[in-house]
């Protein structure tokens, strides 16, 4: 089964595509979307959209992971923003025929490192351990889209409560 971990921004968009196979589980692709932050929303939405269309289909991923939206108090523009770029990676994966599973970030930080609270440094060391890596996935929203992606694949094999967006 193909995974597509995404960790969704305006400016940035990580991504990574993990395959399982029974346990055993490796890296494909990672990477990230990156908009121009001097262009009108419409245009950054649509690069964000065509990026990961181009992703989508290099490797017919059969879920996409997504982080979950939150917002911050202090920041609800943030969270604003988020929904857009959220909404556009929703939008490429229903254009596929891919489910989106949904996962909150303090889940994901508690499934990989055991802290829902863990800093990025400790999910990149989680990552770079769970995919056998030589170096720590850079930068982070990389490791993060590749954190959500093996969260999917834990997952599909013990089911560990997520929301599931029939799309």
């Amino acid at each position: 089964m193909r995974i597509l971990g995404i960790d969704p921004g305006l400016n940035i968009t990580g991504y990574g595509v993990i395959e399982t196979i029974d346990n055993s589980v490796r890296l494909l692709e990672a990477g990230v979307v990156r908009t121009k932050a001097r262009r009108s929303m419409p245009e950054r939405l649509l690069e964000l959209h065509e990026g990961l269309t181009e992703v989508v289909t290099a490797h017919q991923p059969h879920v996409m992971a997504l982080e979950q939206l939150y917002s911050h108090y202090e920041r609800p523009r943030t969270a604003i923003l988020m929904g857009h770029a959220r909404g556009v990676i929703c939008l490429c994966a229903g254009q596929a025929g891919i489910d989106v599973k949904s996962f909150e970030p303090t889940k994901v930080k508690k499934l990989m490192t055991g802290n829902g609270r863990a800093p990025k440094h400790q999910i990149q060391l989680a990552v770079k351990i769970q995919l056998n890596l030589t170096t720590l996935p850079e930068p982070a929203d990389v490791a993060d889209a590749l954190a959500i992606a093996l969260c999917g694949h834990h997952e599909s094999r013990i089911g560990i409560g997520l929301t599931n967006f029939n799309l």
